[in-house]
C-alpha cells in the first residue's frame, strides 16, 4: 500500500466505493480498446458515446492509432459514476490457513497416511501448460516447489490438448484423489463450455463425490468455478502449496465424512 493510500485509508465508505486516480473518490478510470470504424475524428466521437454508455463522465480520447483499414486502437479517460457497496459483499475463500511444502506432507502423512494422488491436464483445445507446470512441475514457479517435489503427493501430469474423455480415463485408471484442469481463458468462453463437459463426464462415471475437482487459469476466480461445478478455483498469486492445502484438508473431510 502506497503513503497516499495509507493516510487516505480512514476515509474510505466502505459502502460507496469507487475507482480513483489522482484523489481518492474521483472516479478516474482509463480503458483501451479497439473499434472496427476507421481512424479519425469519427473513431474519437463513437469511443466517447461508447464510453458515456458504460457509465463514464467526461470522457477524454487520449490517444488513437490505424491498427488497418477501418480498425483503430483507443485510449480513453473518464470519471466513473458508480459506486460498490463492499459490506454485502460475501467472496467464498480458502478456509484453512497456508502451510509449508514441510507442514503439508506432514499434515497428510499423519491425517491420511498416504500419498495422495493427483491428474492434471490442458484439457479440450488448449495448449498452455505453464499455468499446470506451476502447480505440478518439480521446480514450481517463483520459488515455489510443484507437487512432483512433494513427499507425499503422486502426481501424473498430462500434458495439454488433452480431451476430457482421456483426462477422466485416466483419473479412474490411477484412481486420483483430485483431478486439476488448467484452462487458459479462451475467445467466445470455449473454456466454459469445455469444462462444463469435463463436470459431467465426471459425474457419468460416478466420480464426482468422491474426486476433488479444481480448475486453474488466469482469470479463474473460486466463484466461478463453483458455478461451473468445481470444488475450487485457483487463479494468479496462488502457488502449489496453496493447491496442495486446499486438496488435503477436502480430503480428510471427506475421510471423516465417511467414518
Amino acid at each position: 500500500m502506497n503513503k497516499r493510500s495509507r493516510s487516505h485509508k480512514h476515509e474510505v465508505d466502505l459502502k460507496r466505493i469507487k475507482p480513483y486516480g489522482d484523489t481518492l473518490g474521483d472516479g478516474k478510470v482509463q480503458l483501451s480498446f479497439t473499434l472496427p470504424v476507421e481512424s479519425g475524428a469519427k473513431a474519437e466521437e463513437v469511443a466517447r458515446r461508447l464510453v458515456k454508455k458504460m457509465g463514464l463522465d467526461n470522457p477524454q480520447v487520449v490517444y488513437q492509432e490505424g491498427l488497418s483499414e477501418g480498425f483503430t486502437f483507443l485510449i480513453v479517460y473518464g470519471d466513473c459514476v458508480h459506486t460498490i457497496d463492499t459490506t454485502i459483499i460475501d467472496v467464498p475463500g480458502l478456509s484453512h490457513k497456508r502451510m509449508s511444502m514441510g507442514e503439508i506432507d506432514e499434515f497428510i502423512r499423519s491425517s491420511i497416511g498416504r500419498k495422495i494422488r493427483i491428474v492434471g491436464a490442458t484439457t479440450g483445445t488448449d495448449a498452455h501448460t505453464v499455468g499446470l507446470d506451476a502447480i505440478l512441475n518439480m521446480k514450481g514457479f517463483s520459488g515455489h516447489y510443484g507437487l512432483e517435489r512433494y513427499e507425499m503427493f503422486e502426481v501424473y501430469n498430462m500434458g495439454s490438448q488433452v480431451p476430457n474423455e482421456e483426462f477422466v480415463a485416466k483419473s479412474v485408471e490411477e484412481d486420483a484423489d483430485a483431478l486439476l484442469v488448467s484452462q487458459t481463458v479462451t475467445a467466445k468462453d470455449v473454456h466454459i463450455k469445455n469444462l462444463t463437459e469435463l463436470i459431467e463426464i465426471v459425474e457419468a462415471e460416478g466420480i464426482r463425490d468422491r474426486a476433488i475437482m479444481i480448475v486453474g487459469g488466469p482469470r479463474m476466480t473460486g466463484a466461478l468455478a463453483k458455478e461451473l461445478g468445481f470444488d475450487a478455483g485457483f487463479g494468479p498469486g496462488t502457488f502449489a502449496e496453496d493447491v496442495a492445502a486446499f486438496i488435503a484438508h477436502r480430503l480428510v473431510d471427506q475421510l471423516d465424512r465417511a467414518q
